[in-house]
């Protein structure tokens, strides 16, 4: 995905995504590449009207944009900008902005033990696919500087495989990638 641009995250953005159905909508726009509200609204069995809605916010904090020249009429077109959000840390975080960005913090983890749950509940019939989970679990020794870097360094891995659906190579799949990384509580510093 060429062209991907870093935004620092305002409270506005913070909680335009801190909502469940918008993530369910930029889910949706992760998988289809492109939609109109109608399509998004029959598959989350919502309202066009919810789902135009929603979209509308979205598109003001950057996080989706319509295709141009592809819709008839009134008919609009939407895929996911390409916008990179990050979260100032948290020392520079005003209350609300903590808030929501702890409430998206739950509906994001709750979303993806979820979404393992149902991985491993449907893995046996995923074929060679069902062997595809690579899983790490490790540890480093950091100073801040240092870490930062590392993170720099596994999201430009990320964006070096991220692409549009229709520029994936035959048989690609869409794999949910997450990362964290946080200090020892129990080492003493």
């Amino acid at each position: 995905m060429d062209g991907v641009t870093d935004s620092i995250a305002d409270l506005g953005t913070a909680k335009a995504l801190a909502n469940p159905v918008r993530q369910r909508i930029l889910r949706e726009l992760e998988i289809l590449g492109e939609a109109t509200s109608t399509t998004l609204a029959d598959r989350l069995g919502i309202t066009t009207g919810g789902t135009s809605y929603n979209l509308r916010i979205l598109a003001e904090h950057g996080l989706v944009e319509e295709v141009p020249d592809r819709g008839q009429g009134r008919e609009r077109w939407w895929k996911l900008s390409r916008l990179s959000i990050r979260f100032p840390i948290l020392s520079r975080r005003s209350p609300e902005l903590r808030a929501a960005i702890e409430q998206l913090n739950e509906l994001w983890l709750t979303e993806d033990l979820e979404t393992f749950a149902r991985f491993q509940m449907e893995r046996e019939r995923m074929g060679e696919w069902s062997d595809a989970m690579p899983y790490s679990r490790g540890s480093i020794r950091v100073d801040l500087d240092e870490l930062a870097d590392f993170f720099e360094d596994y999201l430009a891995l990320l964006k070096r495989y991220q692409r549009d659906p229709e520029e994936a190579p035959q048989g690609a799949r869409t794999v949910l990638t997450r990362f964290i990384a946080f200090p020892d509580p129990g080492e003493d510093v």
